[in-house]
């Protein structure tokens, strides 16, 4: 068994030191044996072999014993805890910083030496102050800032990929020094290479070269504002925004390109997070244009919506270019859209997010705009208004939107009061009910589960940011146990909270006390949602006649499906009930009826005033733009 082996393999291990390549083998099958099984990396402890092996990568001459050696030996600490804490000592630190500065050692062991300090430092405290007290970090600077040349970055190179291997497995242990638990003071002295790393995202812009950077910048940044501010100061964001500016350039051509700009994201996002004020450096760069942009890519999962989203909400925090950048391009009438229409409760919670920011600074930006405070002359002056009039439309619209959900809102509430109160009725009530809503008995499955699935409420999911740089070649360490400390979600929820408007559509999953009343109240959710993203072109239209001739629609609905034998002439956006659209098929759905209601009239030719509004709007800034340049 396990233990029988474990037991033969270290014999062979002390009675072959005279044997280099059978000690090699004896080995890697321990480590076999051990990797991922935490039983056996902690008996093979017991039985006295984990410290035979660490004696053994000292004192053996054989190079291929001290790398077999160093590796086994990080393979069964990252297996198990105890055997981390039985060798994070000052003394082990302190063998491999001389390991890492012999000149005879090759390339290969000192990769095999930073392998065994990453497993010590991470998720362990303890390791995160030995490998700073004992000078190692330092050591593992230096390696960063010397390992790679940006002159010889052909990885087709063996040579070349060796020392890349090894430059990229010190990123991970760097970031594993300053993450899981945050470590404020290798934070400090870890930014001491940022105009290093700087430089390299200057020159190089590969998936290779700038995710690992990105990782380390990212965590080293996380929660720590002198951090921060120093990496500002040595052009780090602007770096990032110029970076982020050349991979939107090649997203057209390249899918990778797309997926690598959402990575310098989360990492810009991390760098202004715990203070918006620094996102004023983007604005010369039209970052969050740029972002919009991105985000407008049907290639993004729900996790890199989220990021870019509340990247753009702290970039516009207090920011006001920012801020009027976003209205400018169309960002509003976006978030409002993803807010209506998304079920993901964190995507929801990032757009209202952008939301308030955008209800704080509307009114502080039309005061700054009368002061005249961004100084321009009077040829622009004219057209400044015209942006703070269009501006103001826009929020009137997002304003209508949030009143119409709380009125949404209240209007289920009152309903599930109702619904309580009626629990007791008799059943022939409720078979009277059923009539009413004309619900065929037989078919109240079907009905049910149909509305079930239009009803589709947000659920909170768990994202990972992909935030650690996968490890060499020839292991995985620690790939999922580094917390992402720069997750911007958190930061996002808590300013949110308050503003989570579409709770109340989560109960109706829940409330089901009575059957056909619950078919009802999801079938006049279905409806209210739908017609809530046509509320966006309809501003100026009275709530109470609105929802009025909505009520007398769906009576009208309710008497005229009752008779099968009288031809269906009414209009075909008030005949389609609950189901789903969006303000694509909607339209066309609409333009294609002979039998307009005066309503949905009204709606065709609010949204194509809209339209029109939108136009003059694009080509008023492309004049602008064409003009400015």
């Amino acid at each position: 068994d396990m233990k029988t082996d474990l037991n033969l393999l270290l014999e062979c291990l002390k009675y072959q030191m005279d044997c280099p390549v059978s000690q090699k083998e004896a080995l890697i099958t321990i480590y076999s044996i051990c990797q991922q099984n935490s039983e056996a990396s902690e008996y093979f402890r017991e039985i006295g072999g984990l410290m035979f092996i660490n004696d053994l990568a000292k004192s053996s001459v054989h190079c291929i014993v001290k790398e077999a050696a160093l590796f086994t030996l990080g393979v069964i600490i990252e297996s198990n805890v105890y055997c981390q804490q039985t060798l994070c000592t000052s003394a082990l630190f302190e063998d491999l910083i001389l390991f890492l500065i012999n000149k005879n050692s090759g390339v290969n062991l000192k990769r095999m030496s930073v392998y065994v300090i990453l497993v010590l430092v991470s998720n362990n405290s303890n390791g995160q102050t030995y490998v700073r007290d004992t000078g190692c970090i330092g050591l593992l600077l230096q390696l960063f800032r010397t390992t790679l040349s940006t002159s010889k970055m052909n990885l087709s190179d063996e040579n070349t990929n060796q020392c890349y291997q090894l430059w990229s497995s010190v990123c991970s242990t760097l970031c594993a020094c300053v993450n899981n638990p945050q470590n404020e003071d290798n934070q400090n002295i870890c930014c001491s290479v940022f105009p290093h790393a700087k430089e390299w995202l200057e020159s190089c812009t590969e998936p290779e070269i700038v995710r690992p950077i990105c990782s380390f910048v990212g965590l080293t940044v996380a929660n720590n504002s002198y951090v921060q501010k120093y990496f500002v100061s040595v052009g780090g964001l602007d770096t990032l925004a110029k970076v982020l500016i050349k991979l939107m350039h090649d997203s057209c051509t390249s899918h990778s390109s797309t997926k690598l700009a959402v990575v310098v994201t989360k990492t810009l996002d991390a760098c202004i997070a715990n203070d918006s004020a620094m996102g004023v450096v983007l604005t010369k760069y039209h970052t969050v244009s740029e972002l919009l942009k991105l985000l407008s890519n049907d290639t993004l999962d729900t996790g890199e919506k989220i990021s870019i989203i509340l990247t753009i909400g702290h970039c516009t925090e207090v920011c006001e270019e920012n801020q009027c950048e976003l209205l400018q391009n169309n960002g509003l009438p976006l978030m409002i859209q993803v807010l209506t229409e998304s079920q993901d409760e964190e995507l929801n919670k990032a757009a209202t997010f952008v939301l308030q920011n955008c209800k704080q600074m509307t009114e502080q930006l039309s005061l700054k705009i009368n002061g005249n405070s961004l100084n321009m002359n009077n040829a622009e002056e004219l057209d400044v208004q015209v942006r703070k009039r269009s501006l103001q439309d826009y929020w009137k619209k997002a304003k209508e939107i949030l009143h119409r959900i709380k009125l949404i809102e209240k209007e289920h509430d009152e309903g599930r009061e109702q619904g309580r109160v009626c629990a007791d009725s008799s059943s022939e009530d409720n078979i009277e009910a059923s009539k009413y809503h004309e619900v065929n008995p037989a078919d109240r499955k079907t009905y049910t589960e149909r509305t079930h699935k239009e009803v589709h409420c947000p659920q909170l999911t768990s994202k990972s940011d992909d935030q650690v740089l996968a490890p060499p070649v020839y292991y995985s360490p620690l790939k999922n146990k580094i917390v992402n400390t720069m997750d911007p979600v958190n930061a996002c929820t808590r300013q949110s909270e308050q503003s989570n408007i579409f709770c109340s559509v989560n109960e109706l999953q829940t409330d089901s006390a009575l059957q056909s009343r619950s078919i009802n109240e999801k079938t006049a959710c279905v409806k209210n949602l739908s017609i809530l993203q046509w509320d966006f072109f309809l501003p100026n239209l009275d709530q109470h006649s609105f929802y009025s001739e909505r009520t007398r629609e769906e009576k009208s609905t309710s008497t005229t499906s009752a008779s099968h034998k009288m031809p269906d002439l009414r209009c075909i956006g008030c005949a389609a009930g609950g189901l789903f659209f969006n303000s694509k098929t909607f339209t066309k759905m609409l333009q294609s009826c002979p039998y307009q209601c005066e309503r949905h009239k009204v709606i065709l030719e609010a949204e194509e005033r809209y339209k029109k509004e939108l136009r003059k709007s694009a080509l008023c800034n492309n004049t602008r733009y064409a003009t400015y340049e």
